[in-house]
């Protein structure tokens, strides 16, 4: 960095995702929406599971963990993308920044990894039932979920201290909705190699060490299994079984591949803007009807939860 007296900034502004007045009220109004029905769907789902008995096994034990999460991020991000809809600069405070940075990163990479978790569990359940309740005890999914959100808090706590040590002393606009890694560093006035290696070194460990290496290796058994299965009604089930998580991996891990390894174009910029609308709000509104949908277990648990309620009036 060359000498000099070089002063903080203070506050960002985030530019969003259009500056066309005419789509800021549609745009606030869809948003809105979106995450009315992602809080309502994933709390909804999370309140389901802990009422409905027959619900608490291993697998909507992850699947409330998942939803939770879904719930957090999209909370984190949304609220101040809506008010950027409705405000001539969306300014944010340097500290409410890197709050929303290191929040935004600890559930980010605890879905990926709890992403990871539920491949497993899917493999367990299809290729070695005899052994489920000793492979997926209670004890064993809660350390596996602890694991998740322990590596989401310290992958997030190594990016963010990271981003503490670049200095910003230019241009203060984030060609972003929200503060995220690569939009922030491109406005650096300081090194930001540590950061990057930090970023290519974690990036590649959430993806592919243990993530898409559990998930790819886990659904090479799954597929292998079931074709070995003789009769067609058994292969659907077993198929049914993971193909919404195959879904929820395909979108997740699709668009945030794309926002992380795109060229640094400016056209791709707008781009990223693009996946991660998809991965940090249009996800988190689709898990819980992908998961619920195709679900006789959910549809059983909501009738009998709503029977109970109007025979209690």
């Amino acid at each position: 960095m060359p000498k000099g007296n070089h002063s903080r900034l203070t506050e960002f502004i985030l530019s969003g995702l259009t500056d066309n007045p005419e789509l800021q009220l549609p745009l606030f109004l869809l948003f809105l929406g979106i995450y009315l029905f992602t809080v309502l769907g994933n709390l909804g789902m999370i309140i389901l599971i802990l009422l409905s008995s027959h619900l608490h096994t291993p697998m909507y034990f992850f699947l409330s963990s998942l939803f939770f999460i879904d719930l957090c991020y999209s909370t984190v991000v949304i609220p101040k993308m809506l008010v950027n809809f409705v405000t001539i600069k969306n300014v944010i405070s340097y500290p409410e920044c890197m709050t929303q940075l290191y929040f935004f990163v600890v559930f980010v990479i605890s879905e990926c990894h709890m992403l990871s978790a539920m491949a497993y569990y899917c493999y367990v359940a299809i290729c070695n039932p005899l052994m489920y309740n000793v492979t997926m005890s209670y004890q064993v999914s809660s350390w596996m979920v602890g694991a998740v959100y322990g590596m989401g808090f310290i992958e997030a706590t190594v990016h963010t201290v990271c981003m503490l040590r670049v200095l910003f002393c230019k241009a203060n606009v984030v060609n972003h909705f929200l503060c995220d890694l690569l939009p922030l560093l491109q406005l650096s006035c300081s090194s930001i190699f540590v950061n990057e290696v930090v970023i290519l070194c974690l990036s590649s460990f959430s993806f592919c060490v243990p993530n898409c290496l559990t998930i790819l290796s886990s659904y090479s058994f799954i597929i292998a299994s079931i074709i070995h299965i003789k009769s067609t009604e058994n292969r659907f089930k077993a198929l049914s079984t993971c193909s919404s998580h195959i879904f929820a991996v395909a979108v997740f891990f699709g668009s945030l591949g794309f926002m992380n390894f795109q060229p640094s174009s400016v056209s791709s910029k707008d781009q990223g803007k693009v996946s991660s609308v998809f991965y940090s709000t249009v996800v988190p509104m689709l898990n819980p009807l992908i998961y619920s949908l195709r679900n006789k277990d959910v549809k059983l648990a909501l009738n009998k939860l709503l029977l109970k309620k109007t025979f209690q009036m």
